[in-house]
């Protein structure tokens, strides 16, 4: 989804994007400048916040709207709400500090789209390359990182956005930044960006008639960072952009980035493979001008990482991904939360061309290690942690035991049905199948998730935030639409059937009852009633034996309730037939407590009675990535 979309105050007619503050003055000229009149635009240096202004007195007035850590949006010293459009209800009503009450909106003229900032243009190229290149992924894996991770790697993205640019040239000293200014052209307004220290500390050095200026920029303890009575900005890509539209407070704006020397940068005019600079430089904008970028590759000093989590996260080694992916250790204050393309189970086993995938799927047991101990029980028998050697190390496995004492031909007919099934599904968010391995016992090998079922690690940690249930139910709707992609039916989507391998990486499990349909058919009949999940199955799998894709969509309904009362068990004491005679009576399951609205509805819309109305994964996952985005921005 373009970010266009997520932005929370798209839809307002009188929201003009990211323009200036001379463009707003302009457009409210137009309108006559009455008293109240007033438009919303994107702030141009905190991430995520607005700026409103409001005609009075002939004169334009202009306040900043930040963006709280709580998500809610506030002018500073002001009351707190919701949204933006909030905001702008709450002030028609009441000054509450503003200089007048907003009284009319000057709305965008008829065919003109909110103005994206240059960032935004760019943010969807530098998002698949530093994906491409930090964790070295490509076509389906690269699209399900970005799709469910985009909001994490769009804060990632602006605030290290800096270290690509042809303009920052890290901790050099004053004399060497001077040094390369004077080297080559000396046009007024070339400039660089350096370190000065490891407190977030930088500098602005900027040529001015053939002399070097310095210009310290400064990080207070709210992060924001300026230079000395400057304008405060939440990142050095948002400054550098608004000195090159005005020199406000330096003695001239920003016009050329200085190349490093020795660098790929170097020469950057005439270089297209790498930054496309045009000639000229005129007219402000410098990010506007950047047609792409050149990120560095994995384990170099620029994408130092720590991985690390809050106390209340899940435990996470980060050393094992240090190995993996050769990031060198910590950055100054560089924390981020791990992402599920950290982890050993994100890209399949088979990605690696060396290791060709089978048609068989039996394995050697030589190279299958069993660890003491369960990870659970089902009714096949005991599943344990294993180690699995492949070519590039022995990978951390599940395996299911068949009982021993059990010949009975349907079970062991089953297990492989499910591993003929997983064998040929391979998604980030589903536990891929490594193969059997007949031995002592039958034992279907698998990707671990070492958190274990969803349902129990929510009843067991309900400090989990809204936002992390809505993260992990995107990602089950993200490998439901790969199964209706891919013609397979689950059969048993429910919340004890989706494992977690962090807190924040969900993949579905337990294809026992899957079935592949052919292309020809868009359901399947079940021959017998068997042992059924009646509650998680949609009127016409109890009345007709009917499953299809549509049917896991009501399943994953029922899921999504789940997650969102913390693993409690759904139409909880009640049994199956009490259960069917509620659906038929059209009757459904009240909204969890913590359950946001637009998710319950969602729920609800997965419980339409008739199946030719209720809406497939696509449409599901969608509506689930809108929302997430939402909340996250």
């Amino acid at each position: 989804m373009a970010s266009n979309t997520a932005n929370p105050a798209n839809h307002l007619p009188y929201f003009f994007g990211n323009i200036t503050r001379e463009e707003a003055e302009e457009y409210l000229m137009q309108g006559g400048l009455s008293d109240g009149l007033y438009l919303l635009r994107q702030s141009r240096n905190y991430l995520g916040g607005f700026a409103l202004s409001l005609a009075h007195g002939r004169k334009v007035h202009h306040y900043t709207i930040e963006r709280e850590l709580s998500g809610s949006y506030a002018i500073a010293g002001g009351k707190s709400h919701a949204s933006p459009a909030e905001l702008i209800n709450y002030h028609s009503e009441e000054a509450d500090g503003l200089i007048c009450l907003l009284r009319k909106p000057f709305n965008r003229p008829p065919g003109v789209e909110p103005k994206t900032g240059p960032f935004e243009d760019l943010k969807e190229n530098l998002i698949r390359e530093y994906v491409k290149q930090t964790w070295n992924l490509q076509g389906h894996a690269l699209e399900q990182a970005i799709i469910s991770q985009k909001p994490q790697l769009e804060k990632l993205i602006a605030t290290t956005a800096h270290e690509k640019m042809p303009w920052f040239h890290g901790r050099i000293s004053r004399e060497e930044s001077e040094h390369r200014i004077l080297m080559g052209s000396r046009n007024n307004g070339k400039f660089l960006i350096r370190e000065r220290d490891s407190n977030g500390s930088y500098a602005l050095c900027l040529l001015n008639d053939g002399k070097v200026l310095h210009y310290r920029i400064d990080r207070d303890k709210t992060g924001k960072l300026s230079i000395p009575d400057g304008k405060r900005f939440d990142t050095l890509w948002q400054l550098v952009e608004h000195y090159s539209y005005k020199p406000d407070g330096l003695l001239r704006v920003l016009t050329i980035p200085c190349p490093q020397l020795g660098s790929e940068n170097e020469g950057l005019q005439s270089h297209p493979a790498t930054h496309t600079l045009p000639r000229s430089w005129a007219g402000g904008g410098i990010i506007s001008r950047l047609k792409s970028y050149t990120f560095p590759k994995a384990g170099s000093k620029k994408l130092q990482t720590t991985i690390g989590h809050p106390p209340d996260e899940a435990p996470f080694n980060p050393y094992v991904l240090q190995r993996r992916r050769g990031l060198p250790g910590a950055e100054k204050g560089g924390q981020r939360e791990a992402l599920p393309m950290d982890t050993e189970v994100y890209e399949s086993p088979y990605a690696d061309p060396d290791e060709m995938k089978p048609k068989n799927v039996t394995l050697d047991r030589n190279l299958l290690t069993l660890e003491e101990g369960e990870l659970g029980s089902g009714n096949f028998g005991t599943v344990k942690k294993g180690f699995y050697k492949m070519k590039k190390g022995a990978k951390p496995v599940a395996v299911k035991i068949l009982k021993n004492e059990s010949n009975d031909p349907a079970i062991k007919d089953e297990l492989l049905r499910e591993a003929n099934v997983m064998q040929q599904l391979d998604n980030p968010y589903i536990v891929r199948m490594i193969g059997i391995c007949e031995a002592e016992a039958w034992m279907l090998v698998m990707e671990m998730a070492e958190l274990g079922p969803l349902n129990k690690f929510l009843q067991k940690n309900r400090h989990v935030t809204e936002k992390n249930i809505t993260e992990l139910v995107h990602q089950v709707s993200m490998g439901m639409k790969y199964l209706e992609e891919n013609n397979f039916v689950h059969r048993d989507l429910a919340a004890r059937n989706v494992l977690l391998v962090t807190q924040h990486y969900a993949k579905i499990s337990d294809f026992g009852l899957s079935k592949a349909l052919n292309a020809d058919e868009n359901y399947y009949k079940a021959q017998s009633h068997g042992k059924w999940p009646v509650k998680w199955y949609a009127p016409e799998c109890m009345n007709f034996y009917k499953f299809s894709s549509k049917s896991d969509v009501w399943s994953f309904g029922v899921l999504m309730w789940e997650a969102f009362s913390y693993g409690q068990k759904p139409y909880k004491g009640m049994k199956g037939g009490e259960v069917a005679q509620m659906i038929e009576r059209g009757e459904r399951m009240e909204r969890p407590e913590v359950c946001p609205t637009e998710v319950y509805d969602l729920m609800k819309l997965c419980w339409t009675y008739s199946v030719d109305d209720r809406p497939g994964f696509v449409a599901v996952e969608m509506r689930l990535r809108n929302y997430y985005y939402d909340i996250s921005h």
